[in-house]
């Protein structure tokens, strides 16, 4: 975890940057990576160099060659470890006109010889860093800050990336930890499974993912075949915005994935027979309450559903995706559950029928705030192609452990590890509750009989508490005695007005 110090540095650094005229948060981080990536390049080659030294080897693929650039700036001045001691002036000089676009166009190998995901995408990147004193105080943070431990390099971006949902404009990107920690769990990737985000942003699913196997696999990196796909073959993500297709590789990097597969992708317009099939897990939070004219959607998605509506246009990319025996965790509107388009039930039905319908965890509207208020779901399904949904299994969260207005203060209370609990328990104990609990399964018939409605209040049961009534003599000997003590009253109350 990082300290209250350096939440203050970063926090003296983002009001710099709108100071001087930056006030988008996607741009602030996004030259602030330029200067993280520049400092993990230079602990890279020279950790090659100590491995050289030890082995009386070469170092190979160095990243800083020996020689000048096509200016005639020494390739050593643009190592951190150098570039960090310039005076204020001299470095801005180097860094826009000598290290940028050697990051941008001149850097074509890392360390180990390949290309990094983040190194690719730095090609039509751009520096905005307006002047010297700015680009001083971000590289002295930076300096400060101890990034040899993977959890403090992940839970510095972490932080930063909390700035683009406080900021608002931009909180789409940006799926709330906890919701997406719930989800990678629920679904539990395994080793050697490929993992896909459509929707990546700035591959939060990804990078819990990847947290995840770590902690549920401690031989995972220390065995060559399963740390090679680790790093090279597990972990894929699609957008169709450079920025955050810059901002998410270097998240990853910065958590320990060297080279994920993040890519450029309009995931809803281009073909996908190069994916078909692909996937064992898909995890994805992606873009809602959208229209698209038919001539922009893949022709390959219109076949499995006709529709304009981009939430459901994702689900069907999300089955062309999958493996069979694929799963996948996707949040989506309300609107999904019981929407009454021929698309909208064709889909539900295509999960139910064809494939596998696991569960159904009902989220309060108030998650996504202050951003959004939209009520949405969590859908878990299993891709089969031959059917295979027994029951649904259905939760209703009405605490995520943060308050559901614009301030989502924590909380002491939260559902989200009994979602957890029962879900491991819905093949065995959950199938003995009643329609009244928090969670409780539902036959596949009676979704069929209901036109394949998923919304939870269409099958949750309101339990009425139990009154007891008391025989028709006794309430009549009760309005009796009533009566009589109306009566008394009204007497006492006369003699007390003749007095």
């Amino acid at each position: 975890m990082i300290n209250g110090e350096i939440k203050s540095q970063v926090d003296k650094v983002w009001n710099a940057f709108w100071t001087g005229g930056i006030s988008n948060p996607l741009e602030v981080i996004e030259q602030i990576t330029y200067l993280l990536f520049l400092k993990r390049l230079d602990e890279n080659q020279t950790r090659a160099e100590n491995k050289a030294n030890r082995t009386g080897t070469p170092v190979e693929n160095p990243v800083f060659p020996s020689g000048l650039d096509a200016k005639g700036r020494s390739y050593q001045d643009f190592r951190w470890s150098k570039f960090r001691n310039f005076s204020r002036d001299e470095m801005y000089t180097v860094f826009a006109e000598h290290i940028f676009p050697f990051l941008r166009t001149g850097l074509v190998q890392l360390a180990n010889g390949e290309e990094s995901s983040y190194a690719h995408h730095m090609k039509d990147a751009r520096f905005t860093i307006p002047n010297a004193g700015l680009l001083e105080k971000v590289v002295d943070i930076i300096d400060e800050i101890p990034m040899d431990e993977r959890d403090t390099k992940g839970d510095l971006y972490e932080y930063m990336l909390g700035k683009i949902a406080s900021a608002g404009a931009n909180g789409q990107f940006r799926t709330p930890r906890h919701i997406i920690d719930l989800m990678v769990k629920m679904t539990a990737p395994q080793p050697m499974e490929a993992i896909c985000d459509p929707a990546a942003g700035t591959a939060g699913f990804l990078v819990q993912a990847g947290e995840y196997l770590r902690q549920q696999n401690a031989n995972l990196l220390t065995s060559p075949e399963q740390s090679r796909f680790f790093h090279q073959n597990q972990f894929h993500g699609y957008d169709f915005d450079s920025t955050m297709l810059r901002i998410g590789s270097m998240n990853m990097l910065l958590h320990g994935v060297e080279n994920p597969e993040i890519t450029y992708r309009d995931s809803l317009a281009d073909l996908h027979g190069s994916e078909e099939e692909k996937y064992d897990v898909i995890l994805a939070n992606p873009p809602f309450a959208g229209s698209l004219d038919y001539e922009n959607v893949a022709k390959d998605l219109l076949s499995l559903v006709k529709t304009k509506k981009t939430e459901l246009l994702f689900l069907a990319l999300f089955l062309r995706l999958l493996k069979p025996g694929g799963r996948a965790a996707v949040i989506v509107p309300d609107g999904v559950m019981f929407g009454s388009s021929t698309a909208h039930k064709a889909l539900r039905k295509m999960l139910v029928e064809d494939h596998k319908l696991d569960g159904v965890v009902k989220l309060p509207s108030g998650v996504f705030k202050p951003y959004a208020g939209v009520s949405t779901a969590i859908l878990f399904f299993t891709k089969t192609n031959s059917g295979g949904t027994d029951n649904v299994w259905f939760y209703d969260v009405t605490s995520d452990g943060f308050s559901l207005d614009d301030k989502r203060t924590p909380l002491e209370t939260s559902d989200l590890g009994d979602v957890l609990s029962r879900w491991q328990q819905r093949m065995t104990t959950e199938a003995s509750r009643a329609r009244t609990e928090q969670s409780f399964l539902v036959p596949k018939a009676e979704i069929a009989e209901n036109g394949y409605d998923l919304s939870l209040n269409r099958y949750k049961e309101v339990e009425h508490e139990e009154i007891e009534h008391k025989e028709p003599a006794e309430i009549i000997a009760d309005l009796e005695v009533l009566e009589s003590e109306i009566a008394q009253s009204l007497a006492e109350l006369k003699a007390l007005v003749r007095g």
